[in-house]
């Protein structure tokens, strides 16, 4: 997995490629949530991520409680049939706020 952090105003872009599991995610969330203060939003870009497994999801869970500890929000884009399938079984797909690309997203 790889990834890649940019920053525009008060939204952290953050593109993820590859399958986000347990042996990169405890490395992306320290280093998203040390940029994170407060009002900071977070847009995930998952338009290649190809797999995510609990870890995954633990870190994007971290990531929203963080954003919502500090008034900022996050907003997952493009995610992929194959990831999507996880989101549906876990139910996680409730708790975000999920669009189908990155133009769509609006903070």
């Amino acid at each position: 997995m790889t990834w890649e952090i940019t920053e525009e105003g008060n939204v952290l872009n953050v593109s993820i490629e590859g399958r986000f599991v347990a042996a990169m995610a405890p490395a992306l969330r320290d280093e998203l949530i040390g940029k994170m203060k407060e009002g900071t939003n977070v847009l995930f870009n998952l338009s290649k991520m190809v797999h995510i497994d609990s870890s995954g999801l633990g870190v994007l869970v971290q990531v929203l409680q963080k954003a919502k500890s500090c008034g900022g929000k996050v907003i997952l884009a493009a995610l992929q049939a194959g990831p999507k399938i996880v989101f549906d079984i876990t139910k996680i797909n409730r708790v975000f706020d999920i669009v189908p690309n990155v133009e769509d997203a609006k903070f």
